[in-house]
């Protein structure tokens, strides 16, 4: 069985973390396959959004620790699993110029918790829970955590999550800024997906570069910004969803934009 499902649909990608008994944690052909189905989703025109979920009633809990025990007396390398699985997965979701959905239906553990906060827009369900849990075996947050925690809720409540572990309601965390909004369970996928399928239909080109423009503010200066925004605004200006999107304007109608 495989360790993830991908379903397309209305311009959306639905990747589905499958191995809901062990709470969807990850493993090395996880991680490579998540890889993967982002690449598709990247190379696939006819993709404009995707919704990343858990199957099961964990969204995922982390590292499979099955394959971090000692062998033959030996502790393994952590930062091999860093290197080949985490890293790999947030530069797939960060680098993707198609908005990123991610739709936390239970426990977001560990690197669980960072992969969610990962992604453009995360929705959670009553029944979610996210916990920084690296503290309790005695290791650092991976999967991106020690950058983009303290970039959402600020270092003091970064360092407070992560040295203290302890759970975080999804209502606490949509009130520190890391989820864009909390539905019953039953709600979750539907919300999100109909989310997706509004963002399917937008400049999709424009939603790109507007994720471009975030990520390189993040280790620039105001000046250097500015000069790349100049850039940015110029290749939006020449794309057919902008010119769809004047004429719509000046027409008083409902843009249609095809993602190019």
């Amino acid at each position: 069985m495989s360790d993830i499902l991908l379903a397309v649909g209305d311009g959306v990608a639905t990747v589905t973390l499958n191995r809901p008994d062990v709470l969807n944690s990850i493993r090395r052909s996880m991680a490579s396959e998540i890889v993967t189905a982002f690449e598709r989703i990247r190379d696939d025109e006819s993709i404009r959004a995707v919704v990343l979920t858990g199957a099961g009633r964990g969204f995922c809990a982390g590292q499979d620790l099955a394959e971090a025990l000692p062998k033959d007396g030996q502790m393994p390398d952590l930062g091999d699993f860093v290197r080949d699985g985490y890293n790999p997965i947030v530069r797939a979701i960060r680098k993707l110029e198609k908005p990123v959905l991610c739709a936390v239906n239970g426990v977001a553990a560990g690197a669980g918790a960072n992969l969610a906060f990962a992604c453009d827009i995360v929705f959670a369900s009553t029944s979610a829970t996210f916990v920084q849990s690296f503290a309790k075996i005695g290791v650092i947050p991976d999967t991106g955590g020690t950058f983009i925690l303290p970039r959402i809720v600020g270092l003091h409540r970064a360092t407070i999550m992560t040295m203290l572990a302890e759970k975080m309601s999804a209502v606490q965390a949509r009130d520190w800024g890391l989820v864009y909004m909390v539905t019953e369970p039953e709600a979750l996928i539907e919300t999100a997906a109909g989310t997706a399928r509004h963002l399917a239909t937008q400049p999709t080109r424009a939603l790109g570069l507007i994720k471009r423009g975030f990520n390189a503010s993040l280790g620039v200066d105001l000046d250097d910004q500015l000069d790349y925004e100049e850039e940015l605004q110029r290749e939006a200006g020449r794309t057919a969803d902008y010119a769809a999107g004047v004429q719509a304007f000046l027409e008083k109608r409902k843009p249609v934009f095809t993602g190019q």
